[in-house]
């Protein structure tokens, strides 16, 4: 998650990032402070002063994770930096690590990932404002594209399994994106039906009949 050698990190830096590694690979619940601490290359004590506990380390690494996640999405999309060489295979371990952590932060039932989810949510209504400033209820697409896109991951296993490559490895994650990239470029809905579909949506919204 660092440009940086883990050794030139600060202690800080050291602490979140090992924590990111290990929530990532084992969940919150299973990992321990004395394990991020030994994994950081520190003292448990030092851990808690730097984060006061494990729930403020957590908070500290999901907002990690959600910074970092917005630069790469600035790369892609506003510097062009997908037709520079080399640029998919020096981002891809950080991809994979925050797809991972993400992942496990979703599935975990805790206030703080319900706090994640709707931070994701307001960023991608924030990118949605420069990059598809036409759509009409900006905020129902963002939490619609958030689902989607939280459901592959959470779902990663059955995906895999379909695939019959893990998503979470190289090649699962490039048939994965290829896919994605194909339905966001491709129009499945004919527009007379999608007009059709509005329409019929309002009329549902004007005069509802509650089962």
């Amino acid at each position: 998650m660092t440009d940086r050698a883990f050794e030139d990190l600060t202690a800080r830096a050291r602490i979140r990032d090992a924590a990111i590694r290990l929530f990532a690979e084992r969940g919150m619940d299973a990992t321990t402070v004395r394990d991020i601490a030994q994994a950081a290359g520190v003292s448990p004590g030092l851990l808690r002063h730097h984060f006061g506990s494990k729930e403020g380390l957590r908070e500290a690494c999901d907002q990690h994770v959600l910074e970092q996640s917005i630069k790469l999405d600035e790369a892609i999309m506003y510097e062009g930096k997908l037709a520079t060489p080399g640029f998919m295979p020096s981002v891809h371990p950080t991809v994979m690590l925050i797809y991972r952590y993400i992942t496990r932060a979703l599935l975990d039932g805790s206030p703080a990932a319900g706090r994640m989810f709707d931070d994701m949510v307001r960023l991608t209504d924030e990118w949605m404002a420069k990059m598809a400033p036409g759509v009409e209820d900006r905020r129902a697409f963002a939490a619609v594209l958030v689902g989607m896109h939280a459901g592959l991951l959470a779902m990663h296993e059955h995906v895999s399994r379909n695939l019959g490559t893990d998503v979470f490895e190289t090649e699962g994650y490039a048939r994965m994106t290829t896919a994605i990239i194909d339905f966001y470029s491709s129009t499945l809905l004919d527009p007379d039906l999608a007009a059709q579909a509005r329409r019929a949506l309002q009329e549902l919204r004007d005069d509802p009949k509650e089962p």
